[in-house]
């Protein structure tokens, strides 16, 4: 398959000023306020192929024309769904794995992201009739805007940190700021008109207080994990629960967008959905970032949370019946 740089001219929202790769004159935003960077080269159409028979694999073809825009920047090219999807937590291991996906299936994809220029690190310069990028830490209640929202449809979030203090907990990134805080913070400012929000969070919660479970909860993560499916329970937003063995493939998040397009399931394609917090095992990045965007469709999984992890084997790829036999055979056991 051929790779190549996304196309610039990404919406962000930021006092901030960014440069276009291609010399344009780079476009400031206010506070609160989209700006749209102009396109310099051509885009790249992301592409979630199925790799054989039941893998996944990220892929792209460049388009051989050059995207006609008018002065507000926006081009001509008609989504094939009428949804608005915000990601939250986007340029991680499993967030940037789908926003990859929604661009394949041409879904309008809007980011909240405290440093927007990762995502164009990650993605490239999009279109904003494509991709917006607003710049909001979920860790502060006053950051978000009610121009975030608009339009949104359905909410996925990804956010996360490690169980353990790392390098990864420097500036308050520790479980209960990210797990807790901002997850809190941020259902709190969605509007209730949202069809469908995905949470992904994590085996053991409900058992964080058990051996083994509670070692890795030595710093909380499990507990404020759990705290944040609660409140999401609560928020009268319909939603659905992801809840991932520890996660294999990638993360891809040190790495450049050619990098994100040759990740594969390998031989763990096969999926296995368990519900009650029974399920043990290891999930790959691209097994639970296809459950996330199958279940936003899958009228069954509202209120409803799965284990997922993934083994050796054949699985559902990106075949949405497939996924509904899976997640409704959870149900009934």
């Amino acid at each position: 398959m051929a790779t190549g740089q996304l196309s610039p001219a990404l919406a962000v929202s930021s006092p901030r000023r960014l440069t276009c790769n291609r010399n344009q004159p780079p476009v400031s935003a206010q506070p609160g306020r989209r700006a749209v960077l102009r396109s310099c080269s051509l885009p790249l159409l992301l592409g979630l192929a199925a790799a054989d028979r039941g893998g996944w694999r990220i892929a792209a073809a460049v388009e051989s024309s050059t995207v006609q825009k008018g002065e507000d920047g926006a081009n001509g090219a008609a989504m094939a769904s009428s949804k608005l999807v915000l990601v939250v937590g986007g340029t991680g291991g499993v967030g940037q794995l789908v926003v990859a996906s929604l661009l394949s299936r041409k879904i309008k994809t809007r980011l909240l992201l405290r440093n927007p220029e990762k995502a164009v690190s990650l993605f490239g310069k999009q279109d904003e009739s494509v991709l917006q990028v607003y710049e909001a830490d979920t860790r502060n209640a006053d950051a978000f805007s009610p121009e975030m929202f608009e339009g949104v449809t359905h909410v996925i979030c990804t956010t996360g940190t490690t169980a353990f203090p790392s390098k990864r907990w420097e500036g308050d990134n520790t479980p209960e700021h990210v797990d807790w805080d901002g997850v809190r913070n941020f259902v709190s400012a969605l509007p209730q008109t949202i069809k469908r929000l995905i949470l992904v969070s994590s085996i053991g919660v409900t058992k964080y207080n058990e051996i083994p479970w509670s070692i890795m909860n030595l710093f909380g993560v499990l507990k404020y994990k759990k705290m944040a499916e609660d409140f999401v329970r609560n928020s009268g937003i319909p939603f659905t629960i992801i809840r991932p063995g520890r996660l294999t493939d990638g993360p891809y998040t040190s790495y450049d967008l050619n990098t994100l397009l040759k990740a594969t399931a390998g031989e763990r394609r096969a999926v296995q959905i368990g519900q009650g917090d029974k399920l043990v095992g290891e999930a790959s990045r691209l097994v639970v970032a296809e459950a996330c965007i199958q279940a936003l469709d899958i009228e069954s999984t509202q209120g409803q949370a799965y284990e997922i992890s993934s083994v050796k084997g054949e699985g559902p790829g990106n075949d949405q019946e497939k996924w509904k036999d899976l997640f409704a055979a959870a149900q009934s056991n």
